[in-house]
C-alpha cells in the first residue's frame, strides 16, 4: 500500500476543537491512518511520499450539500436555443471548478443522473464525490414545473431516458414517481414542498403537496434501505409539513417561524441555508441574466432569509453548508461561508458546518467530513488562516492543494 505523509501545516480537523500546529497526517492508500502532532507520527519503514503543506492550513475536504451540477445560470433565451446534449459537456467543467475550489463531496439537488455520477466515480471526468437526487418532485404548477403562459415549457430539469419528469399529483402518482426516481438511481429523494424564486408560476410561500402526499414520499423512500428525503422548503407551512412528514433536510428555509424552528429542533432536522442563492439572483439579474420574476422575488426574500437562518442558528438548529450552486457559477461555492458568518456563526462553526455536519447531513459521517484515522483521505490545504479570515477561502488561488480519496487533484503550492 502506498503511503503519503502530509506535514508542516496547522490542522483544523473539522470537529471544532483547537487547531493543531505543526501537524502530520499519514495516509495509507486512500484512507487516513494517523493524525496528530508531527513528533507523534512516525512514518512507516516503507517508501513514503511527503506532501509539504508549506505552513498552510490543513482541513477536511469541503462538502456542499446543495448543488446543481447540470446547470449554470437561468437564461431562458440562451437555453432554448442550446443543444440539449451540450449540458453534459458543460457539466464536466462545472465539476472541475467545484473540486478545484476545495469541494470534494456534494449532494446534487436535481439534474445530475446516474451516468454523470458514474463518469466521476470511474475517473472518466474529474469532479467531487456526489450523492444524487436525479430530479425534484413537484406538483403541477409548482416549483419545478416550467410551464409558461405562452403554452411553452422551460424546465430546468427536462425529462429524458434516465431522468423522469418530476411532476406528480395525488397519493398514487406520488408513490409511483418516487419509485421511478429511485429506479433511475436516486440516492436521496428531493421534493418541493413550497414554491420558489426561480419558478414562473408560484411564490416561495405557496405550499406544495398535501401532508398525506409528503408522508407517502417519505415512506416509499424509506422502503429502499432507508433512503432519505430532502425538501426545497421556503414558506413556513411547507417547511412544517415537510418536517412532520419525516423529511430530514430543509433546503433554503426562507420564511421560518418559531414553530418551524421548534419542529426542527424536536426532529433533529438539518437546515441547509443557501444564503448565496437569492443574492446571486440579484447580482446576475443586474446584468440581465435572470428572468424578471426571479429578480423580483429574490429582492423580496433576501433580508428575510438571512434573519430566518440567524434565528434558527441561535436556537441550535443543525446547519449544513449548501449553496444552490448552478444558480451562481460553480467554483464560487465558498462565498457562502462569509454569508454564514454575517448571520452569526463563528468561522469555526462555519468550517464544522461545511465538513462534519455536512457529512452527517449526507449520511456519510463514517467516510468523510473530518480529518481522523479511518476516514477517506479528502484533504484541503489553504494558504490562509480561515479562522482569521473565512472569506479568504473564496479566492480559488488560496486553495493550494485538494486531495480526494487519497489522490492529489490540485496542487498550486
Amino acid at each position: 500500500m502506498p503511503y503519503t505523509l502530509i506535514r508542516n501545516g496547522t490542522l483544523i480537523d473539522g470537529k471544532g476543537g483547537a487547531p493543531i500546529p505543526n501537524a502530520a497526517i499519514l495516509i495509507e492508500d486512500n484512507r487516513i491512518k494517523a493524525v496528530g502532532a508531527a513528533n507523534d507520527i512516525a512514518p512507516p519503514d516503507t517508501k513514503t511520499a511527503e506532501l509539504d503543506a508549506k505552513g498552510g492550513f490543513i482541513l477536511p475536504g469541503f462538502i456542499d450539500t446543495h448543488v446543481h451540477l447540470m446547470l449554470e445560470g437561468v437564461n431562458i433565451m440562451r437555453d432554448m436555443v442550446t443543444p440539449f446534449s451540450l449540458k453534459f459537456y458543460n457539466s464536466a467543467q462545472y465539476m472541475r471548478r467545484t473540486i478545484e475550489a476545495g469541494i470534494t463531496s456534494v449532494r446534487d439537488a436535481g439534474g445530475a443522473d446516474a451516468g454523470v455520477k458514474q463518469a466521476v466515480d470511474t475517473g472518466l471526468v474529474l469532479g467531487p464525490r456526489m450523492q444524487i437526487s436525479v430530479v425534484p418532485l413537484t406538483i403541477t404548477g409548482g416549483h419545478g414545473d416550467g410551464w409558461m403562459l405562452s403554452g411553452n415549457e422551460f424546465n430546468l430539469f427536462p425529462s429524458y431516458p434516465g431522468n423522469p419528469d418530476g411532476r406528480c399529483d395525488g397519493v398514487e402518482e406520488v408513490r409511483r414517481k418516487v419509485r421511478e426516481v429511485l429506479r433511475a438511481g436516486a440516492e436521496v429523494i428531493k421534493v418541493c414542498s413550497t414554491g420558489g424564486v426561480l419558478s414562473p408560476r408560484d411564490h416561495p410561500e405557496f405550499t406544495q403537496f398535501t401532508p398525506e402526499e409528503l408522508q407517502v414520499i417519505v415512506r416509499e423512500a424509506a422502503y429502499r434501505r432507508g433512503v432519505k428525503v430532502m425538501a426545497h422548503a421556503q414558506g413556513a407551512e411547507g417547511v412544517k409539513n415537510a418536517i412532520r412528514a419525516g423529511i430530514y433536510s430543509i433546503e433554503h428555509g426562507i420564511y421560518l417561524d418559531d414553530e418551524a424552528i421548534e419542529l426542527m429542533l424536536e426532529h433533529g432536522t438539518f437546515l441547509v441555508p443557501t444564503l448565496l442563492a437569492p443574492l446571486s439572483v440579484l447580482e446576475i439579474g443586474e446584468a440581465g441574466g435572470m428572468p424578471e420574476y426571479a429578480v423580483r422575488k429574490a429582492r423580496e426574500v433576501v433580508e428575510i432569509h438571512s434573519d430566518s437562518i440567524s434565528r434558527a442558528h441561535k436556537a441550535g438548529v443543525k446547519i449544513a453548508m449548501g449553496t444552490d450552486a448552478g444558480v451562481m457559477p460553480h467554483g464560487t461555492n465558498l462565498r457562502e461561508l462569509g454569508l454564514m458568518v454575517n448571520i452569526g456563526l463563528t468561522p469555526m462553526q462555519v468550517i464544522v458546518a461545511t465538513t462534519k455536519v455536512a457529512a452527517e447531513c449526507l449520511g456519510w459521517q463514517d467516510r468523510v467530513g473530518t480529518v481522523e484515522a479511518g476516514k477517506l483521505a479528502d484533504i484541503v490545504i489553504a494558504k490562509t488562516n480561515p479562522l482569521q479570515d473565512i472569506r479568504s477561502l473564496e479566492k480559488i488561488e488560496n486553495i493550494a492543494v485538494v486531495m480526494k480519496d487519497g489522490k492529489i487533484v490540485k496542487d498550486r503550492r
